[in-house]
Order: C-alpha cells, then sequence, then structure tokens
C-alpha cells in the first residue's frame, strides 16, 4: 500500500487515563479496607487490566487517506465516491451529532473531539448520505479529501 496523505488515531486524552489511576486507587482503597490478604491486590490488578484494555481500544481508532480510499474505524469507502469534504467548528459539530442528525448517516464520533469533517457520499447505490468524523486535525483531514482524485 502506498504512502497515506493523512492519517491519525484518535487518542483519548491523558486526563481520562489520570482519572482512571485515581478511580484505581479509590477501588484499592476501599478494598484493603473491605477485604483481608491478598484479594484487594488481586482484584485491583483485573481492574486495572480492565481500564488500560477498555481504553486502549476506545482510543485506537485511526483515520487514514491513501490507496485511494478513505478509512475510517473499520469502515472503508473509495474516494471516487465522496464528495468535497466540509470542516464543522465545534457548535457545526455539535448540531450534526444532535438536532440535524442523520439517522443513516455512518458516524465516527468521540466527546473529546470538538471539530469534525463532513463527508457527503456520491454513490448512489449507498443509503448512507455522508460520513460525520471527527478529528483534531480538520484542515488536514479535508484537504487530504479534497486533494485525493477527481471528483
Amino acid at each position: 500500500m502506498a504512502e497515506p496523505t493523512y492519517a491519525e488515531r484518535l487518542g483519548i486524552p491523558l486526563r481520562w487515563w489520570a482519572q482512571g489511576v485515581m478511580l484505581l486507587a479509590t477501588f484499592w482503597l476501599a478494598f484493603v479496607v473491605a477485604i483481608p490478604g491478598a484479594w484487594p491486590w488481586l482484584l485491583t490488578g483485573v481492574l486495572a487490566t480492565l481500564l488500560v484494555l477498555t481504553l486502549t481500544s476506545y482510543g485506537s481508532v485511526r483515520l487514514v487517506v491513501g490507496g485511494g480510499e478513505f478509512r475510517a474505524a473499520r469502515a472503508h469507502i473509495a474516494l471516487e465516491h465522496l464528495g468535497p469534504a466540509e470542516i464543522l467548528d465545534e457548535a457545526a459539530t455539535r448540531l450534526a451529532l444532535g438536532p440535524d442528525a442523520d439517522a443513516r448517516a455512518f458516524l465516527v464520533a468521540r466527546p473529546y473531539l470538538k471539530q469534525s469533517v463532513r463527508v457527503p457520499l456520491t454513490d448512489p447505490a449507498d443509503p448512507t448520505p455522508y460520513w460525520l468524523v471527527g478529528t483534531r486535525h480538520p484542515e488536514a483531514l479535508a484537504a487530504a479529501l479534497n486533494s485525493s482524485g477527481p471528483r
């Protein structure tokens, strides 16, 4: 596969990890007070493993433009089926995810991503009207989508 023109991993913010560690410490303290022996350590270890797996999985979503297609999470579509990408600011993203949302749209949204890019689909056989993709770099993603191939 050719070098992608755009690639981004939608990793979770550092504060989520810090809050997770504080939650683990709270559970550990409650377990130590309530349960004797090595059980508090074992239970906290299990919770820590679940926390790491959950946060790692949730933050592993990738956006890639390259090789003639756009990949967002597990979905992919050929660039020839995309219309011009539109950058949405925080207010427009909130509207697009709420009152102005279309239930048929494909969404890649994370609560910590305030901006997004909306890409209309031009394939008449596809019932999905558009992809709405949250990103930290909407200008770069839109530029990569708009400059990749004829529309």
